[in-house]
């Protein structure tokens, strides 16, 4: 496959329209600059395969692809539509099938701040903080190139216990119509409600820039269900991901 530029990604923007909750790779790649994509040739692609992340989604006609030219592409967690699937298997026979669930937020979100925390925007001095997390909640600043990206994007809030960052939710992924939200907290400060707070503050960022809040998660996370609950998010859509190459999250 032919690696792209960003500017041929952009010039393919309509490849990912409409969008819908779930995974916006293209889009966040459009909007923010992080990621990558490859055709199966250009000009005139037919197929395109994107990710950001080790998050990937195809796009086009199945049939412009080969397995061999799908080899040593992908590792992660890759949306691919149902006509995509018997290439993804054939390519990668180990895939896991992963299912999730899709919320969506229709209204203002519901949420309070809490008494013994602060909560706020991040901001670009932060990114010291955001590499101060653990290795167990430092994945939510991937799609942003790592922390110094997240921190200056604008589109995080995030918890202090005292100068200590422990809870952190942003716009993980970028849509047109979606912002796909992303959400971490310490696990000692779990149960205190800093997700529903940080998550709460970044809805009402998303609904002022003239998009929709979108929540993604797996089938058996019942806490993160719990929090899209509490905050108003409503059922949209069962889907699936599927693993290639790393283990179950």
């Amino acid at each position: 496959m032919i690696q792209l530029t960003l500017e041929q990604i952009v010039s393919l923007k309509n490849w990912f329209l409409p969008d819908w909750p779930g995974p916006l790779v293209g889009l966040h790649i459009i909007h923010t600059g992080y990621g990558h994509g490859w055709a199966d040739r250009w000009p005139n692609p037919r197929a395109l395969l994107v990710e950001t992340a080790h998050n990937y989604s195809f796009a086009g006609d199945p049939a412009a692809l080969t397995s061999t030219g799908l080899k040593g592409l992908i590792s992660g967690f890759v949306e691919a539509p149902e006509p995509f699937v018997p290439l993804l298997q054939e390519t990668f026979p180990d895939a896991y099938e992963w299912g999730r669930v899709m919320f969506e937020l229709p209204a203002q979100p519901d949420f309070s701040w809490p008494d013994d925390f602060l909560v706020r925007r991040l901001q670009a001095a932060d990114s010291g903080h955001l590499e101060g997390l653990s290795q167990e909640t430092g994945w939510i600043s991937k799609t942003w190139g790592g922390p110094a990206g997240l921190a200056a994007s604008g589109m995080a809030w995030g918890a202090f216990a005292g100068a200590r960052l422990v809870s952190v939710a942003c716009s993980f992924l970028v849509g047109e119509r979606y912002e796909d939200i992303g959400v971490v907290t310490e696990a000692e400060y779990r149960g205190l409600g800093l997700s529903q707070a940080c998550a709460g503050a970044l809805c009402q960022d998303i609904i002022q820039r003239g998009r929709r809040p979108s929540w993604t998660t797996s089938l058996d996370n019942a806490a993160s269900r719990r929090v899209a609950e509490k905050l108003g998010f409503t059922f949209h859509r069962h889907d699936r991901l599927f693993l290639v190459g790393i283990d179950v999250p």
